[in-house]
């Protein structure tokens, strides 16, 4: 028999209007699984569990008097520990809040709450969401859902492990260099990047730079596609926000795949990527690339995207944590100050190279886009490793650059200003989780969830691409 807590989120909001199934019963079986699941990933690291009954009590209250319920009513949610919530500690990670607790929601946290959400839970993720390994010196690692002793990835592996146990039925996360994408694909778990402004992100250190974006996650597309309606919006003070969102559907139907062109890549031309992860993703794309119209392996020009994405992002963690460094360095983790000590040294001219060319390679990947709908390609480029090892220092015997160097088959579609789902696909060579990227250019949102809902249908009807399910 199906616990309610294995439910997708969307059927258990359809069973929480048609009264089958109570809010209340839904946060309680949430309960119970991560009382059972918790202990050994650590996905979940603050509860409110009484404020979640009290706001299941509420809508169910709602439901008697026949008023009209927001698109989340009755849902617990997962909230990335990066995201201010009123009442719930929210400690970035960081030992300079490990006592922090807000007094107000973040922006999108708000829409989620006044969508009926039940905020239940805050979820792990490395200090300021700096590193693609869920770990920190306040609540420790996040283990992975398949093998607890590798990570969930990061900065979103606290949601992405909570989602793939059953824990919460849809989670909140972020994305810059690939910090939801990526735990999807460890997780076995569904992860959207939206295009820049979508979700408005207000609380930007560096407001004029677009690549950090706020996404959603869930078990399926059509999950994370309904998250991602009630957090969208438009806030003046974000200026890539728009309150043009209709690109958004309401719903998804699914895109007729049998009309699209499809480019396929297994390392985006530039990425390092493990060969025995390109090998299966090769194998993959023979088992479902025949459901489109025309399948292209060619790959955009992300010409000096290395440099571009390294320089950028050291500008962010400038404006982000340089008074953090020289006031509290001894309470920093490794990666913050590492990033910080490295932009340090980066020149104005290095800066003006960095967005001269991330300009070009934007303008490239549209133009790159008119003659294919989408691009495909793996949405991690190694098997999850052990969580002791705080990131991937070589790929194919050649040793990483940097920490961040691993990410580049995620980053070099951030510095286009992609959008992206992160979609499960089988396991892999070691039997862990292996997902892939469906990428669009930026203001392509629609077309890719559209996508990947449809796409999703056709691997989950093939035992060696359907989505994963963690033992328990």
């Amino acid at each position: 028999m199906t616990e309610a807590c294995d439910l997708t989120a969307l059927e258990a909001r359809r069973q929480i209007s048609l009264r089958p199934l109570s809010p209340s019963e839904l946060v309680a079986s949430r309960l119970k699984r991560i009382e059972a699941t918790n202990p050994s990933v650590n996905a979940i690291v603050a509860l409110d569990a009484e404020a979640a009954m009290r706001q299941a009590r509420t809508v169910e209250a709602a439901l008697r008097a026949g008023e009209a319920l927001g698109p989340l009513a009755g849902l617990p949610i997962g909230i990335k520990d990066l995201q201010a919530t009123a009442g719930l500690t929210t400690t970035s990670g960081s030992l300079l809040y490990k006592a922090h607790v807000p007094t107000e929601d973040e922006w999108s946290v708000a829409n989620v709450r006044r969508a009926g959400g039940l905020i239940l839970a805050k979820t792990n993720t490395p200090e300021f969401g700096a590193g693609a390994n869920t770990r920190n010196r306040v609540y420790g690692a996040t283990g992975n859902p398949f093998a607890p002793d590798k990570t969930s990835a990061g900065s979103s592996g606290g949601s992405a492990a909570a989602l793939a146990l059953g824990q919460v039925p849809l989670a909140t996360g972020s994305d810059y260099g690939g910090s939801l994408r990526t735990p999807a694909a460890f997780c076995g778990v569904v992860g959207f990047r939206p295009s820049p402004g979508v979700v408005p992100h207000p609380e930007r250190a560096a407001g004029l730079l677009p690549f950090g974006v706020t996404g959603a996650m869930g078990r399926t597309v059509a999950d994370a596609h309904l998250l991602l309606t009630a957090q969208l919006g438009w806030d003046k003070r974000d200026p890539f926000s728009s309150d043009d969102n209709r690109r958004i559907p309401r719903q998804l139907t699914g895109a007729d795949l049998g009309r699209l062109r499809v480019a396929v890549s297994a390392d985006l031309g530039c990425a390092p990527v493990d060969r025995a992860i390109a090998e299966v993703f090769v194998a993959r794309v023979a088992r479902f690339g025949h459901v489109f119209r025309e399948v292209q392996p060619r790959s955009p020009d992300f010409t000096d995207v290395h440099e571009a994405f390294e320089t950028l992002r050291g500008v962010n963690f400038l404006a982000a944590h340089r008074d953090r460094l020289q006031q509290h360095r001894q309470l920093l983790d490794t990666n913050v100050i590492d990033n910080t000590e490295r932009a340090l040294k980066i020149s104005v001219v290095d800066v003006s190279r960095a967005h001269s060319a991330q300009s070009k390679l934007a303008r490239r990947f549209l133009t790159f886009f008119g003659d294919v709908d989408v691009l495909i390609c793996p949405a991690a480029s190694v098997s999850p490793f052990p969580h002791a090892q705080l990131y991937v220092e070589e790929i194919n015997g050649a040793k990483m650059a940097t920490y961040m160097s691993w990410l580049a088959i995620t980053y070099a579609p951030t510095m286009a200003l992609a959008c992206a789902v992160a979609l499960p696909c089988g396991v892999d060579h070691r039997g862990m989780p292996f997902g892939i990227q469906v990428i669009g250019p930026p203001g392509g949102d629609a077309q890719v969830l559209q996508v990947a809902h449809a796409l999703e249908s056709v691997l989950a009807q093939d035992h060696a691409t359907a989505r994963p399910v963690p033992p328990r």
